[in-house]
Order: structure tokens, then C-alpha cells, then sequence
């Protein structure tokens, strides 16, 4: 397999997060310096917010070294393999206090976010909406907060496309730390993971 990634940054950090998970998935890729020129067999280019500006290409990745690299690695297979529409968006909601709103793409993170507001919450699944071309979409929220999941989707159901279905899903076993009995709780994010793979209820 020809290299067709190329990780820029001068960040140890983010450097090591990248290579150690593209080397654990056996995926080659190209180093290089912030400023350096792409080869043009480089399809996508994996870099930092504050060193894209020095990167000329035209499909540019930010990674957030405090994420996954997991997530940034799905994406750029899938521009690699051409995959621009997924089968499945599913936009999971933890409401609550503190909102966690996440986005998987056939089954993977692509991005998520806790600690939010509702009008926060609502503006990111919005904007996921736009953002990420699919032939299904789903919007699923947890009950745990039976009043506050009927105002989101109120509120939603107004501005989604025609064609996005909102599920209400229970959130048993969604906010616990898995395999643990100390109660220990998960993140908003984490949790809103947990309630967009679920079924609705």
C-alpha cells in the first residue's frame, strides 16, 4: 500500500498519538514539516488547529491532540477510499444539566463534545447535519430527562431536514463506566456515544 497520508506537525504530542495509532492499524504514511511541499500521491494531510495555515493541500485534517486519534484516522480512510456519503448518520444526545452531543458516521466517532448548553448542543448536531452527506440519518436522544428530550426534539424537528427520524432511546447503561460497579460515571460525550448506538425505545 502506497503512502497516501501524510502527518504534518512539529507537535510531540499530536506526532505520537498519530504515528502510534497509524503504526498500530499497519497504515504507511509521510512525514513531514508544516511549510514542506505534498507529494501529489498525498490524499489527505493530518496536521494541528495552529500549523494548518502553513499546510497547502486540498484535504486538510485538524487533529486535536485531547481526542482519539482513532476518530481522525477513520476519517481520512474513508476520503482515501472515496467513501463521501456514509450509509448512516446517527447524531447521539445526553441532555441533561450539561449537554453531550456525538456524531458516528457507520458506526465510528467522528467527532463529540461534552460539558454543552442546549442551544450548543443543538447548533452542533445542526451543523453535523450539514457537514457529514449520508443516505440514512438518525438523531437519537436519551430519555433520562424525559421533559428536557421532548423540548430538544421539539426543537430539532423544526429545523432537521424532511428526511432525519429522531428516536427517543433509553439511557440505561449508557452513563456508567463499563465493567466497573463503583458507579463511576462516564462523560456527556462518552455517554451521548453510548445513546447513538442504542435502539430506539
Amino acid at each position: 500500500m502506497r503512502r497516501k497520508i501524510a502527518v504534518a506537525t512539529v507537535s510531540g504530542k499530536a506526532y505520537y498519538w498519530l504515528v502510534n495509532e497509524l503504526s498500530k492499524r499497519r497504515i504507511p504514511f509521510l512525514s513531514v514539516i508544516p511549510g514542506e511541499s505534498i507529494p501529489p500521491s498525498i490524499r489527505v494531510v493530518i496536521t494541528t488547529k495552529g500549523e494548518s495555515k502553513h499546510i497547502d493541500h486540498p484535504s486538510v485534517l485538524i487533529y486535536d491532540p485531547e481526542e482519539k486519534p482513532s476518530i481522525i484516522i477513520d476519517e481520512a480512510m474513508r476520503i482515501i477510499e472515496g467513501k463521501k456519503i456514509y450509509d448512516e448518520l446517527v447524531v447521539g444526545i445526553d441532555p441533561g444539566k450539561n449537554f453531550g452531543v456525538a456524531v458516528l458516521g457507520d458506526g465510528n466517532v467522528l467527532e463529540k463534545k461534552g460539558r454543552l448548553t442546549l442551544e450548543m448542543a443543538i447548533d452542533m448536531v445542526l451543523t453535523a447535519l450539514k457537514r457529514h452527506s449520508a443516505k440514512k440519518r438518525r438523531i437519537k436522544i436519551g430519555n433520562g430527562v424525559p421533559e428536557i428530550a421532548e423540548e430538544v426534539a421539539s426543537r430539532l424537528q423544526i429545523a432537521i431536514p424532511e428526511d432525519t427520524v429522531i428516536e427517543i432511546v433509553s439511557e440505561a447503561g449508557t452513563s456508567n463506566v463499563k465493567g466497573r460497579s463503583s458507579g463511576k460515571k462516564v462523560s456527556d460525550a462518552d455517554a451521548a456515544v453510548n445513546i447513538a448506538r442504542k435502539e430506539g425505545i
